[in-house]
């Protein structure tokens, strides 16, 4: 069912982390067997039950700065190259999460940009739970392990009192972001075109022909020489002739 909703391929051997993820929600239901749930779900009836169901069957590991020479590459390469061209930037974080990655981007933008060009940054993910989140931009300290002492120090808020061991966000980087539930294994809605796409590490939950698909619909909404960005340990080898690689991990529109 997780497969035919969002294209994520569970194996047998998954089985302890469904049932664990689950449970407390059969117990909150008051449901008895996951049969029971099964059927509920596959009623058609309850389709904030079914967002549910995809969001405790969703893995959301992430933290600020994560895979760093990927934010090395976008401050020391890209930017300057997006400067030239003058034109309003977008970049898409295509599986957020709780948005630390999106916000990560719009540090190095801010910082790169100042008040040069109009940017933006849009995060998307399949769980409704983790978007809300990210919206709110309200984090742990906890997450920070990989941030530059300078972006923190100006673009991060240290909670105080009862928000103690949190940070918000600061306004003039929100304010370049925002945030939707998507599902990339569906069709994409216009989103428009951008300069830079995250896909990282969201494409080994999937098989193969699952992969190609939602590789082939994301790089459609690049602009012409745009950058697809992947996590170190995935490949796009065989998934779109159209991609070139740069260095691994890393690839442009041609």
């Amino acid at each position: 069912m997780i497969n035919d909703l969002a294209g994520i391929y569970l194996a047998d051997s998954r089985r302890t982390l469904v049932v664990a993820r689950l449970g407390k929600r059969l117990r909150e239901l008051g449901l008895t067997s996951f049969n029971a749930y099964r059927l509920r779900l596959e009623a058609g009836t309850d389709p904030a039950e079914r967002q549910k169901f995809i969001d405790l069957l969703t893995t959301n590991e992430t933290y600020f700065f994560r895979e760093p020479p990927h934010f090395d590459l976008l401050r020391e390469r890209i930017a300057p190259d997006l400067l030239r061209r003058r034109h309003p930037v977008r970049i898409w974080s295509a599986a957020c999460s709780t948005g630390e990655e999106a916000y990560s981007i719009a540090m190095v933008l801010s910082d790169e940009f100042g008040n040069s060009l109009d940017w933006e940054v849009f995060g998307t993910d399949i769980n409704h739970a983790v978007i809300d989140t990210a919206r709110r931009g309200h984090f742990r300290m906890d997450r920070l392990d990989m941030m530059p002492a300078g972006y923190l120090r100006n673009y991060c808020l240290k909670g105080t009192g009862q928000h103690d061991g949190t940070l918000l966000i600061e306004r003039s980087i929100r304010k370049h972001t925002l945030f939707e539930p998507m599902n990339l294994a569906a069709p994409i809605p216009d989103v428009g075109l951008f300069d830079v796409i995250f896909l990282r590490n969201m494409l080994i939950y999937f098989r193969p022909e699952k992969k190609r698909e939602i590789v082939q619909r994301v790089a459609r909404h690049l602009r012409e020489d745009g950058w697809l960005i992947i996590g170190h340990s995935e490949s796009l080898r065989g998934m779109d002739d159209a991609l070139s690689v740069v260095t691994p991990s890393v690839y442009r529109w041609t």
